[in-house]
Parts: C-alpha cells; structure tokens; sequence
C-alpha cells in the first residue's frame, strides 16, 4: 500500500512556517482545493502553535481559532478525511462531534488524561506521537540514555493502556523536532525499521523542520529539496503516512519510490 500524504493547515498565525497559515475563508478553501489536486489523501489542522518555544494558549482560545475553520472544510470538503491536531480532550471531543476523523495527539496522551477515554469512546484513528514536556520546555529535555529504547518503551506502555481499553486503531509518530536534538532526529530516521516491533501504522513528519535547514543555515522557506529528500529516506523504510506542507512534492516523492521498489 503506497504511503497516504497528510498536507498541513495552521489555523493560528504562529506557525513556524508562514505558508500553512490561513486568516480567511477564502484563503482557505483555495488552499484545501489545491492541496486535493495535488494528491492530499489526509488534512491535519490545528489551531495551537507546537514550534519550539511557543506560547501556550487556552482552550477556548484553541477552539475558538479552530471550530470555524473545521465547520467551514467539513462543509465544502465532506469527502475528505480530517485530522485535529490537538493535545487537549475537550478539544478532541468538540472536534469529533463537528466531524473530525482522525485525533493527532502531538503529547501521546501525557498532556490530557481524559484523551484516551475520549478517542476510545469515539472509535476513531489516534495518532500516538512522542515528546516530552511542552512546546515551552521540550527543547530543553532532549537527554536520553538510549533514545531508541526509550522511544519503543513510550509507545509499548501508552499502546498497551489503549489496547486494554479496547481502542485498536493507532497511527505511531516518533516526533521528529520534538524534544530531540539535530542529531537525534537522523538517529530516528536512520532507524525507522526499529519502530515495526509495535506492528502499527508509522507516520513521519520531517516538513521544513530544523533538521533541514539549519544544516545548511537557512530558513524553512528554503527547506523543500532536504524535505523531499527524508521524504524519500522516510518511505524507503516504512513510512505509511507523510505529514507535510509541500503535497504536490511529496505526492512525487511516493509515486516515483513506489516505481523504484515495486
């Protein structure tokens, strides 16, 4: 099964790359359309900025940025698979009942104990991914005994807990950029091979990360070339679903790898 694309919408003027940020209707549904004629298969949305450093904003905050933008794609685009990017509960639960299909949980549950009962109760997919701390504080916990070790030992524990729970429908993402350092980054994609011991879908968000550009001391803007190519790396060894701002590329990504290896 080729790799789905999951294309990135920010609903909030704080994302770290300026060109997935949307402040009208308009702007908005031109960007979904063109992104579904380039081969988006998922759209993920969020209305909390989780670039290093950001500010943590309220609940009713979050949703008051997020509620229309969901209403408004729900409406015009009502075969499309939507995803809520979102760590809070009450926002997954208001998200779900407006139509949301997909819960992307950048805190793979630790932020908001309430999160599993909510995604058990609703049946619907639940992307796992890891970090530690806040988009305050995660840059600061980046020390590790052994990354890879503790990375499965995440997921085995928070997997198991939602299994007993009867929630069966994962999606695990190791949370490139997310209280890791540079290096540790590449020793995740180096390594994705070791994430298939958990037997669940894996999803790889690398877009326009600093990995990409402060390699080469540049700007996101200038990150396509090194995105498309750990786009590659990272359908190469496993990735089913590619979380990016650039669908068009990253369809190409898929399409000429699925040619190279099938």
């Amino acid at each position: 099964m080729k790799p789905m694309i999951m294309g990135i919408v920010n609903l909030t003027s704080d994302s770290f790359y300026k060109n997935s940020r949307f402040t009208s209707d308009k702007e908005l549904i031109e960007k979904v359309e063109g992104m579904i004629r380039d081969g988006m298969d998922i759209i993920d949305i969020g209305a909390f900025s989780s670039r290093p450093g950001a500010k943590i904003v309220s609940e009713m905050e979050e949703w008051d940025r997020l509620q229309e933008g969901l209403k408004l794609i729900r409406r015009e685009f009502p075969g499309l698979y939507v995803s809520v990017d979102t760590f809070r509960s009450g926002i997954a639960k208001k998200s779900i009942d407006e139509g949301a299909d997909i819960i992307n949980d950048i805190s793979g549950g630790d932020a908001d104990d309430g999160m599993f009962d909510v995604i058990t109760k609703s049946g619907i997919p639940y992307i796992l991914m890891h970090m530690k701390g806040t988009s305050e504080t995660m840059q600061t916990l980046t020390k590790y005994e052994n990354l890879l070790l503790e990375l499965i030992q995440f997921f085995e524990k928070r997997v198991k807990k939602l299994y007993q729970m009867g929630h069966n429908d994962i999606i695990i993402d190791p949370g490139i950029g997310f209280s890791k350092t540079i290096d540790q980054n590449y020793e995740i994609l180096k390594n994705l091979d070791y994430f298939k011991v958990l037997k669940l879908p894996l999803l790889v968000g690398v877009s326009r990360k600093s990995l990409i550009y402060k390699k080469f001391g540049t700007t996101p803007d200038e990150a396509l070339n090194g995105t498309s190519v750990l786009n590659t790396f990272a359908v190469r060894n496993g990735a089913s679903i590619l979380r990016v701002h650039d669908v068009k590329e990253a369809r190409e990504v898929v399409e000429l790898a699925n040619l190279v290896t099938n």
